[in-house]
């Protein structure tokens, strides 16, 4: 229990500090025979659930179609393009989505209703996406698979479950205050559920997410997000996860992918991103919040991990915000 609780502090922090969002797609009532041809999106997870009965999905660079049974649930982690369909309908004759959204007459909220009357039984899926905020990371995404399949997850998370997406369902777009912001949370939880149950499944791999489930690893992980502008050393992390200095270092990089001052670093960079983006703060606050005293080796760093200056970055949401 100790480590589930690691696991989740880190993943509720990770999570916040990336700025996710949820969205509702829809929910589906598809006859047979029926495909739909969902494209790639950057920055975007996408995920499915079958709420009743079955569907085929073909994720892009994956050579065997997942069966997603009645209770499944799929996240695809990169916005990888992937086609949904009924077991009759090939890659090739399912429709891209906006033409199937246009054809339907879609209003943008409520049921898609799509299909032939080859079957009485419709196919019930409840689709969304996870929206990260530009030039948000972290390693524990970039080492996701292109896809999650958990099985049996409505019956696994029983009622909890299934009421969450009743609720999704009622308020994502709706007219009453808040709807939306119930719906975004809501979603949210279902994702980080998804993830952990992921890791939790990984536990035994010696690299990747499976890190994140380490009990030693997780306990410096957890020390270090919880104050991050601390002067972390490798011997100090290595305290806290009760290791030796070098069996810290050579386990974290074996487990995690990274070395610990290169994951310290990057994550700062994700809070001096969220800093500037999402609060208005100038380069010389995000650097003292990310743990910096040089303005100038600050901004080095920050180019270097998201790409841009901060100075430029900051210029650009400021210019969005105005929009």
């Amino acid at each position: 229990m100790i480590k589930i609780a690691f696991m989740f502090d880190l993943l509720s922090d990770i999570l916040t500090r990336l700025s996710l969002r949820g969205t509702l797609y829809f929910r589906t009532s598809f006859t047979e025979p029926w495909g739909v041809r969902v494209p790639a999106f950057r920055d975007v997870a996408r995920f499915h659930f079958a709420h009743r009965g079955e569907a085929l999905v073909r994720v892009a660079g994956v050579p065997v179609p997942v069966h997603l049974a009645q209770g499944d649930l799929i996240v695809i982690p990169h916005g990888t393009a992937h086609v949904l369909s009924c077991r009759h309908t090939g890659p090739d004759d399912a429709l891209p989505l906006d033409d199937i959204l246009s054809r339907a007459g879609f209003p943008g909220h409520g049921t898609l209703v799509w299909g032939g009357d080859e079957s009485p039984r419709d196919t019930q899926l409840i689709c969304g996406h996870f929206a990260l905020a530009e030039g948000s990371k972290h390693l524990l995404f970039d080492q996701l698979p292109p896809f999650i399949h958990l099985r049996g997850y409505g019956e696994e998370a029983g009622p909890w479950l299934e009421a969450t997406l009743r609720v999704i369902g009622a308020e994502a777009g709706g007219a009453r205050l808040g709807g939306d912001l119930i719906a975004l949370k809501m979603s949210e939880a279902i994702f980080a559920q998804a993830i952990r149950a992921y890791i939790e499944q990984a536990r035994e791999v010696d690299c990747g997410v499976a890190g994140f489930a380490d009990p030693h690893l997780a306990r410096a992980l957890t020390a270090f997000h919880r104050n991050p502008t601390s002067n972390w050393t490798v011997a100090a992390l290595a305290r806290e996860a009760g290791l030796s200095r070098t069996g810290f270092a050579e386990r974290f990089t074996a487990r995690i992918g990274a070395t610990p001052m290169s994951y310290v670093t990057s994550w700062r960079m994700q809070i001096a991103r969220e800093a500037i983006s999402a609060r208005g703060l100038s380069v010389a606050e995000a650097a003292e919040v990310s743990g910096y005293a040089s303005e100038s080796a600050f901004s080095r760093v920050f180019k270097k991990e998201i790409g841009i200056s901060p100075a430029a970055f900051r210029q650009g949401g400021a210019e969005s915000r105005a929009a």
